[in-house]
């Protein structure tokens, strides 16, 4: 399927709106903070700051802005008030953000304060 310029200047925006909630995900300490406080805070900067709409919220039932995959959970982990990130965790957040009509989707893995040199090595080919 072929996209008009302006269709494809709308995907565009909703990519670089994507880019900056990953960007407030950078700036803010992870250690001590629940998942489901992360979702929250996620969810407020999208539709509060930049006036779009957090596009895996109430689809298929699910209820939150994002998917939080936290140290043994490989995707799609549910937010949880229970789960509070501690140093030493790798996290995953997968955002989907809707703005216009059109869906960015990206994730993002977070190392939590310290984290051991085994598992920064993983996955890059060493043994």
């Amino acid at each position: 399927m072929t996209k008009r310029p302006e269709e494809i200047a709308l995907m565009a925006d909703s990519g670089r709106l994507l880019a900056e909630v990953f960007s407030q995900l950078d700036r803010m300490s992870l250690a001590g903070v629940s998942t489901l406080e992360v979702n929250d805070r996620v969810d407020a900067f999208i539709v509060e700051e930049l006036h779009a709409r957090p596009a895996s919220k109430g689809q298929y039932g699910f209820a939150f802005a994002l998917n939080a995959s936290r140290n043994e959970v490989v995707c799609h982990g549910v937010p949880s008030s229970a789960e509070v990130l501690k140093s030493g965790d790798i996290v995953n957040f997968d955002i989907t953000l809707e703005k216009n009509g059109y869906i960015a989707d990206a994730s993002k893995t977070y190392l939590v304060g310290t984290v051991s040199p085994d598992c920064r090595t993983v996955g890059s080919g060493d043994t």
